[in-house]
């Protein structure tokens, strides 16, 4: 286990200081690539994600998927720190991509191969490190599925301190558009843009809808970007803006659209549907392993490619979400050694017959 930890750390600061913006991941796919290689693992590879067998996998058996994102956003202007040069300090491991999955990424590499040549698991066991989760893209781990064998149910790497999320909010952007009569604004014959779009930014900052999720809470609606008018004397004549929506476990994105275009007087557009809440059976095998390991189950306001996983899956890694995308971003090194342990007690409880028998 000592090994395995010191060999994820270095992974990870290898991994630290390569650049890999979504969809410009491919020299960290190499390095993954490589260090399962290394390893004695026959790896595949299909653009920038990068997959793998357990050396015993069977077709005549369960499989459980095994995955994480070796993507980042790109560094934010508060960076006091090089985000590519992977600092120790304090028991912190700094660096862009650390915490956003970079450890959980290290963490399943290290769970993977502690199980890759052990011939009596109960269940198969899939490693997919994938590209583009950042940006929900569609070269991401949507583009395996095809290549991919039948998967049961899946772990999801991110940073949640190891405990179980067991549901995630979707999320609908939609795009508005409030239409108006441009003019010169001295005169009467304008009809403003921005004051149709104000009525209905109103009505979407105060409506609350009304099916609430015991894990996932209520839908939360933000504008978060509005565009409108070149100059002061001009009333303009469309004012655009972007509607953020985080949607529970009660609604599909659809249902959310349908809503709040019955309420708005502005044109709206969906940019897509595809992301809608996730979550799992509280009383599934995983679940039940992660509660006797002592975790608490919550439900997760961000979202991941649990999303696209169409299958039963749990969101659980080292980290805290609190931290990903912020200036100097960082991980405990502890962190990561406690990711490695209760991967690897979580997949050993529910091999044994107290969970699945």
């Amino acid at each position: 286990m000592n090994q395995s930890y010191h060999e994820a750390v270095e992974l990870l600061k290898r991994l630290i200081a390569q650049p890999s913006f979504s969809k410009e991941e491919g020299d960290t796919a190499t390095i993954i690539e490589d260090w399962l290689v290394e390893r004695g693992v026959e790896v595949e590879r299909s653009s920038n994600n990068v997959w793998a067998k357990n050396k015993w996998f069977s077709e005549h058996k369960p499989t459980m998927l095994l995955n994480s994102h070796h993507d980042t956003v790109r560094p934010n202007a508060n960076y006091t720190l090089n985000p590519f040069d992977p600092i120790v300090n304090e028991g912190k491991l700094f660096g862009l991509g650390s915490n956003d999955a970079g450890g959980a990424v290290v963490s399943l590499l290290a769970t993977f191969m502690h199980f890759y040549e052990q011939e009596d698991l109960q269940y198969n066991l899939l490693l997919a490190i994938t590209a583009e989760e950042e940006i929900s893209g569609k070269k991401g781990i949507s583009s395996l599925y095809p290549e991919l064998p039948v998967i049961d149910f899946a772990l999801v790497g991110e940073p949640t301190e190891m405990n179980l999320a067991v549901a995630e909010k979707g999320l609908l952007v939609i795009d508005g558009c409030a239409s108006g009569i441009s003019g010169h604004a001295a005169h009467d014959n304008t009809e403003n843009a921005i004051y149709k779009a104000m009525k209905d930014i109103e009505w979407i900052s105060t409506f609350d809808f009304e099916q609430k999720s015991d894990s996932l809470g209520r839908v939360k609606m933000s504008v978060t970007q509005i565009n409108a008018g070149q100059q002061h004397n001009l009333v303009p004549g469309a004012c655009d803006y972007v509607i953020d929506v985080r949607v529970n476990d009660k609604y599909s994105n659809e249902q959310i659209f349908e809503i709040i275009d019955a309420n708005t007087m502005s044109e709206l557009t969906p940019r897509s549907f595809r992301l809608n809440s996730s979550s799992i059976d509280e009383n599934h095998p995983i679940v039940l392993a992660g509660l006797k390991l002592g975790r608490t189950i919550f439900g997760s306001p961000t979202l991941s490619d649990q999303a696209l996983i169409n299958c039963p899956s749990l969101k659980i890694g080292p980290g805290k979400t609190e931290r990903s995308h912020t200036a100097d971003e960082f991980i405990y090194l502890q962190e990561i050694e406690e990711g490695i342990t209760i991967y690897i007690e979580l997949i050993e409880k529910i091999n044994s017959y107290e969970i699945v028998g």
